[in-house]
């Protein structure tokens, strides 16, 4: 289903172009999301809302992941300690990384004044990516899925959300002599510090041939570009921030493989 969803617009972004996706290309979709859903069970990490409605316990690492993620994210995004004392209100809890109601409140203020995401859904990713980046064994998990798709043919990589920080991971580990002519990223959140810093030191991939990055501003997991502040390396990676999203959260795939700049990119690697 999602496979089918990501050739579809691909395709349909190609005739709007007049062009075509070549009709011999090998296609390989790995998913890991229901190996996510099992470690987030097992690891025990409620979302906010959950501790909110059913008086889960929180898991202080995430939320202090949550924490810092967020507070990137808003000042990115120019959001003001005002902004969020008023989604915060007259609580008389102490404020900071380990009070789940502050870590609400400032993505709830995320959602109020960037749109798109809601405060659930940015959870949900970043629920997603701390458990990829935090947890070896995840990562492990993820990882072999992700590796057993790749061939020793040539082949052109796109991908979006965590899944960027997924395909990085492999390719930066890669011990096959990988051939990557493309790597294309959309809606990345590696730019984001804490999502980063598990990578330390940063290095290109040297799979990678060319990798190109694309965002909406308005997406709030893609805020930070990957530019010489938020992700150095080199080479540079080549940034698209005039992507605009026709999805209701501004993060979905479809907007992004529909945009004219990113078809072209993946079709001129494919010769399409």
């Amino acid at each position: 289903m999602l496979q089918t969803t990501w050739m579809d617009t691909l395709s349909a972004g190609a005739v709007k172009l007049n062009r075509s996706v070549p009709a011999d290309l090998k296609v390989a979709f790995p998913f890991y999301g229901d190996v996510l859903d099992e470690y987030a069970r097992a690891q025990d990490v409620p979302l906010t809302a959950d501790i909110q409605t059913k008086g889960e316990e929180p898991n202080d690492a995430f939320l202090q992941f949550q924490a810092e993620v967020a507070d990137d994210l808003r000042k990115r995004a120019g959001i003001t300690d005002a902004q969020i004392e008023q989604e915060f209100g007259d609580d008389p809890t102490e404020k900071g990384p380990l009070n789940w109601r502050w870590v609400q409140a400032i993505l709830r203020a995320l959602d109020k004044n960037v749109g798109g995401l809601s405060a659930r859904s940015i959870e949900l990713v970043l629920r997603d990516v701390y458990l990829y980046t935090s947890h070896a064994g995840v990562r492990d998990e993820v990882d072999t899925i992700v590796r057993a798709a790749f061939t020793d043919e040539p082949t052109v990589v796109i991908a979006h959300s965590l899944g960027t920080v997924v395909a990085y991971s492999v390719m930066r580990n890669d011990p096959r002599g990988l051939k990557v002519p493309l790597y294309v990223t959309v809606g990345s959140p590696l730019g984001i510090r804490a999502v980063r810093d598990p990578f330390r030191p940063l290095r290109y991939p040297k799979p990678v041939g060319a990798w190109y990055n694309a965002f909406d501003k308005r997406d709030v997991v893609a805020l930070n570009p990957l530019d010489a502040t938020s992700f150095p390396v080199t080479p540079a990676v080549e940034n698209n921030d005039t992507v605009l999203n026709h999805t209701d959260n501004r993060h979905g795939i479809v907007g992004y493989l529909g945009d004219p700049n990113v078809v072209v990119h993946i079709l001129d690697a494919l010769k399409g």
